[in-house]
């Protein structure tokens, strides 16, 4: 159960007096075991220069509350603290959004980080032309120097337009961080969907573009860091993967998809089961369970047909645990 907010103020710099009436944005922060970075994260809001919006941190029955409200303190007069038990992300950025004000909503995970420019920018974009309902930014990585290289548009590039199709079809992917979307639309279409543990982002990024005359955007301006680490939950590629299917499945039950929509489906989720299970296939070798393995390996090359696949599955049956342990060495050499 939500609690009643704990704090709450119009967020504001102290170096610039607060705005009269309800902010023009509500940022949207859910926490769960996010001490060790939250701090930063919030010190990152209040260096915008921007100040017309609130902060709204929802604690999602995080095990390291204690922690978490020791750090929260000196914040407790620039935000609105809500918790509630463990429910997921999509949960706690409903609870946020029930109590929202403002009529732009921004979603800020709770180990990232926003440019000092990133609210200016982004409120100016979403008002260009006549209107967007939702825009979004390309974002740094950083944190584990193994795998944060770069930003995430040049891994995932996105090109115009932002439609339903592009959406589904991995043309168009959006960091979460970096949007800014009207809040009324997101009523609209319901909300995140809370039976998703993973990508419920990506779900309610498509149901917003299926609506009537809906207008997305993004620019390729870096606004935000996006910090790769291991305790994330876009960390765990396999589940990451998983909860995009578990989306498409749900698309796919739509009585509302045009051919061309429903051929960018199947395309799209014939490539995602078979990248899955490359790595569940590589998840297996590690463990040993080489039978199993094989049978991932397999599933993938049906759609790849790939030497690469061929090899391994021949490796598998011939040498199996040298297989092991080469890719054991491959994956724990030092980056």
């Amino acid at each position: 159960m939500i609690t009643t907010p704990i704090m709450l103020r119009m967020q504001t710099n102290d170096s610039q007096p607060a705005a009269c009436g309800p902010p023009a944005v509500s940022v949207i922060i859910p926490a769960y075991n996010a001490a060790k970075f939250i701090a930063e994260t919030l010190d990152s809001v209040l260096a915008q220069t921007f100040v017309n919006y609130e902060v709204i941190v929802v604690n999602d029955g995080s095990p390291d509350t204690e922690q978490l409200e020791q750090i929260l303190q000196p914040y407790q007069n620039r935000i609105t603290y809500l918790k509630q038990e463990n429910r997921g992300a999509g949960a706690a950025r409903n609870a946020g959004l029930k109590v929202a004000r403002g009529k732009f909503v921004a979603f800020l995970d709770a180990d990232d980080l926003w440019l000092p420019s990133f609210l200016g920018e982004q409120v100016a974009f979403i008002q260009n032309d006549e209107g967007y309902d939702l825009v979004y930014a390309d974002a740094e990585l950083f944190g584990d120097p193994s795998r944060a290289r770069g930003t995430v548009m040049q891994r995932e590039p996105s090109e115009p337009p932002v439609t339903f199709e592009r959406l589904i079809g991995e043309q168009c992917i959006v960091n979460t961080s970096s949007v800014l979307a009207l809040r009324e639309p997101i009523l609209e279409v319901g909300l995140f969907d809370e039976s998703l543990r993973n990508s419920q982002d990506f779900d309610l990024w498509v149901r917003l573009a299926k609506r009537p005359n809906a207008r997305m955007n993004f620019q390729r301006k870096v606004l935000v860091r996006h910090r790769v680490w291991s305790g994330s939950l876009a960390s765990d590629g396999i589940k990451s993967v998983e909860g995009e299917l578990k989306v498409l499945d749900k698309v796919s039950r739509r009585n509302d998809l045009t051919p061309s929509e429903r051929n960018t489906l199947a395309q799209t989720v014939a490539l995602r089961s078979a990248s899955v299970e490359v790595d569940r296939g590589k998840r297996k070798l590690l463990h040993g369970e080489f039978h199993s393995a094989a049978d991932s390996f397999r599933f993938a090359n049906a759609y790849y047909r790939s030497w690469k696949l061929r090899l391994v599955l021949f490796s598998l049956q011939v040498a199996p645990r040298l297989l092991q342990r080469l890719y054991s060495a491959r994956v724990n050499q030092p980056s």
